[in-house]
């Protein structure tokens, strides 16, 4: 970080119970160590894991402290190199443990170190019982972990809140929170009518839990057993069935968890916040949950897997892709190494509009959906990709990177849609406790945000998840990664065995085995011609002022007699294999220290300033003794003779003179040329930095028109669905009118057998009907085409509103017919009776005349 100026991250992957988060300690412990500027926030930082381990971490069937969130711990330094804060940013706690556990597992930590560490007078504070005596944790007949004591580890607990500042006021208001959730979870319900209806009980576990989250039992009462629906007419409440009434309280104790777990992330994050001495400089460790495959796998190891899936391509580009494509455009040839690549697994949870995260949203907004549904949805849409396998009931597989795994959907869609009613978090608002008025402001803030933010309620958990995910890769992208294989040597979790299966798997499918081959075919340490001539070109023995960087990087490996195999020149790059610059750097070393290849670089040089300056003593004694033979022997030689031989021995000093200027000449030039070469690099070093500004910000505003453009879409489908359904309004409403209009036809032609006069009337009237359904209907298939703009709804509701009016007008007209028809329908049935009548009397008469 420090030599290159880019900032670093390190990966630390591997499956559930390999050793990442004891790995990651390593890690923080080394940094600090090495960077040591500020004691105090290097001790901050190394304790962070105690209270993310108490509040994140839990034992599971595969781990006694497995992660049950993602962490990436960023570590700040100055320009000196020294620690000056730190940032943690968190992934998907799972929620769904806190009210619910697998047989032989333990929820969160700090709820059995809670129960069994306690000082007396909280204990009596927050009325706290033994952990047995709690539903959410005795459901799981798992208490305690072997070798582990909770109370002492509650004591650390203490001490360390008392490192990070956080005030005995705000941990008595956190301890009241955990609290509140256990006793939450002792809530009963009962029906109070033979429509299954519940109201939750008044017991000590409703009075606790009210008087800890600061509110009254009843109010919290009415919470949970019933929610308000509002209606044209009004609100209307409805009572909750027994299922309703254990979800909400569910929901209830996960929300009050999660915003607390978040709370404390907070806190420490304050405490760490870079200085004013941040210099954009860090090194980022990620330690997130590693592969999982259990027994029965629900949506929490559908997100984790999911997760390790984008994991493991960022390793693989890398590793593999990057590193072979920069081979491919330097000219290197031979390195080539086949590799497992996982991008069918990931299009087969990231396609769209048929993809495993798109169908799991999908089914949100279908009122209709359920777990049963849902399966059978992926296997009808999915069954044709090679990742995917279709199984019996609400089981499907994934054949990840690491091995196929079986799903159950049962509450897919519940814990992904994870909603909390409008009526708890109006319960929360109004309590007297700080912290829940502050979860409950959080989340109505949270709602005011637009839909396709990831902080808004209206986003599904997968959705959320798929959000962060990528913010997270974005953020490793912009740094130069490093990674960690964690390899879990057997399965049951023992000191000193080795089951060779599990970690031959294990290497094979995380691809260190094809790492390791890459590294070995190829090479490994790249250097510019000119970063390796800069640092190595002074070993030369012989230099030569006119060489290019090229030219001295190959003197210097012939020098050391370098294989040809050992390293490959490249259009910009040197390529050495393993081991090679360790050579070169400790001959380096070995050179700065004796100065012994320094002394023969520069013989030469030395050995010419001792020549001229020997030249110069001699030419000195030959002039003044030659002016002194002159006075001895010659004393009458003229005296312009004499100053001309003086200028001729003055002369010999001005050629030393001459010379010594000629090298300051080029001492110059060269020092002129270094400016203009340095001056060059600044610019292009500008130029360079322009380009990534104005490619950065390319990149947002393509991002902003995928936002748009994605947003355009939404609102288009959501009209549609509502145009669709004001059609089908529509269409039934005119059923009732053709019914009308048949009776209307079927009364007209029974009439128009005696009555012939009055069929006009109903005649127009049906044709009247005919012309105006087939108008509407134009009308709304114009308006429902696809190519139609976001005015159509508007127009829609137009024309609905002309129907309404046209209907109105039309069955008033049409009861009027009716009634005519009826009229003199009674009226000829009047006339015939009359007629008939009088005729049956003469029949009667007739009959009763005795024969002649």
């Amino acid at each position: 970080m420090m030599n290159d100026g880019v900032n670093q991250s390190l990966m630390i992957s591997g499956e559930s119970g390999a050793g990442k988060t004891e790995t990651a300690k390593f890690a923080v412990q080394y940094l600090a160590a090495l960077g040591g500027g500020n004691v105090g926030i290097e001790c901050q930082i190394l304790q962070t894991s105690c209270l993310l381990e108490a509040f994140g971490n839990s034992k599971t069937s595969m781990n006694d402290n497995s992660s049950r969130f993602g962490k990436l711990i960023e570590i700040h330094f100055t320009a000196a190199g020294k620690i000056c804060g730190s940032k943690i940013r968190t992934f998907l706690l799972e929620k769904s443990r806190v009210v619910q556990l697998a047989n032989g597992e333990r929820s969160y930590h700090i709820f059995y170190q809670l129960c069994a560490g306690a000082p007396q007078a909280l204990r009596e504070r927050l009325n706290l019982k033994m952990a047995n005596e709690y539903n959410y944790l005795a459901q799981s007949d798992c208490l305690v972990i072997n070798g582990v004591d909770d109370a002492q580890r509650f004591l650390k607990f203490m001490e360390t809140l008392d490192i990070f500042q956080i005030s005995k006021g705000e941990q008595d208001q956190a301890f009241a929170m955990l609290a509140a959730v256990l006793w939450l979870g002792n809530i009963s319900f009962h029906a109070i009518d033979y429509e299954n209806h519940v109201e939750a009980s008044n017991d000590e576990a409703l009075i606790n839990a009210a008087r800890l989250i600061g509110c009254e039992p009843h109010e919290l009462k009415e919470a949970l057993s019933a929610r308000r629906i509002q209606t044209e007419e009004g609100n209307i409440v409805e009572k909750f069935t027994m299922q309703q009434a254990i979800d909400a309280r569910d929901a209830l104790a996960k929300f009050i968890y999660a915003s607390l777990f978040d709370w404390l992330v907070e806190q420490i994050n304050n405490l760490l916040e870079v200085g004013k001495q941040h210099t954009g400089w860090s090194i980022s460790i990620l330690d997130i949950y590693g592969f999982e495959s259990f027994k029965k796998n629900s949506f929490e190891q559908f997100c984790i897997n999911y997760a390790n899936e984008r994991l493991q391509q960022h390793f693989n580009r890398h590793i593999f892709k990057l590193e072979q494509e920069e081979y491919e455009l330097d000219g290197i040839d031979g390195v080539k190494v086949d590799f497992a690549d996982n991008q069918e697994c990931l299009d087969l949870f990231e396609k769209k509009p048929i993809g495993l995260l798109s169908l799991l949203d999908e089914d949100l907004h279908s009122p209709d959906a359920n777990d049963a549904t849902l399966a059978n949805k992926l296997k009808q849409n999915l069954n044709g990709m090679a990742c995917f396998k279709g199984d019996k009931g609400r089981v499907f597989g994934v054949r990840h990177f690491a091995g196929e795994v079986l799903y159950d959907t049962n509450d897919f869609l519940k814990k992904n849609q994870d909603s909390l009613n409008p009526e708890l978090i109006e319960l929360l608002s109004s309590c007297n406790g700080q912290l829940p008025q502050l979860f409950a402001i959080k989340m109505l803030n949270q709602t005011l945000e637009p839909a396709t933010s990831l902080d808004s309620p209206n986003q599904s958990v997968s959705a959320k998840f798929k959000g962060k995910l990528f913010k997270l890769m974005q953020r490793l992208e912009k740094t130069k990664p490093h990674f960690i294989c964690c390899i879990k040597p057997n399965r049951k979790q023992l000191p000193g065995m080795y089951e060779e299966d599990l970690v031959s798997q294990q290497l094979r499918c995380s691809g260190v085995l094809e790492a390791v081959r890459m590294s070995r075919s190829g090479y490994p340490t790249r250097m510019t011609h000119q970063e390796f001539a800069d640092r190595y070109g002074f070993l030369l023995l012989e230099t030569n002022e006119s060489q290019d960087p090229l030219s001295i990087s190959v003197a210097v490996l012939k020098q050391f007699n370098m294989l040809p195999g050992m390293y490959q020149i490249g259009y910009t790059k040197l390529y050495l294999r393993i081991g090679l610059i360790g050579v070169l750097e400790d001959r380096r070393k070995q050179v700065l220290q004796t100065g012994k290849y320094t002394d023969e670089a520069n013989k030469g040089s030395t050995l010419l300033t001792a020549i001229i300056g020997l030249q110069s003593v001699i030419r000195g004694c030959l002039v003044r003794k030659h002016f002194s033979n002159s006075h001895k022997l010659i004393p009458s030689r003229s005296k312009q003779k004499l100053v001309r031989e003086n200028s001729e021995a003055n002369d010999i000093p001005n050629e030393q003179s001459s010379a010594m200027a000629e090298l300051q000449r080029r001492v110059v030039d060269a020092e002129a040329s270094l400016g203009q070469k340095q001056q060059e690099n600044a610019t292009l070093q500008e130029q360079l930095q322009q380009y990534e500004a104005k490619m950065k910000k390319m990149d947002e505003q393509l991002q902003q028109s995928e936002a748009k453009m994605k947003k355009t879409e939404e609102q288009l489908q959501q009209s549609e669905a509502k145009m669709k359904k004001t059609e089908e309004m529509l269409r039934k409403q005119t059923a009732p009118l053709q019914a009308s209009l048949a009776a209307a036809k079927k009364s007209e032609g029974s009439a128009m057998e005696e009555v012939g006069g009055r069929e006009n009337g109903v005649s127009s009237l049906v044709k009247e009907f005919e012309q105006q359904k087939q108008s509407f209907e134009d009308d709304i298939n114009k308006t429902t085409q696809p190519a139609s703009n976001m005015n159509s709804y508007e127009e829609l509701r137009k024309l609905k509103r002309r129907f309404r009016a046209w209907k109105k007008d039309y069955k008033v007209r049409l009861k009027e017919t009716k009634a005519i028809v009826r009229k003199h329908r009674h009226q000829d049935s009047d006339k015939t009776r009359k007629k008939w009548w009088p005729n049956r009397g003469k029949v009667l008469q007739n009959c009763g005349k005795s024969p002649s």
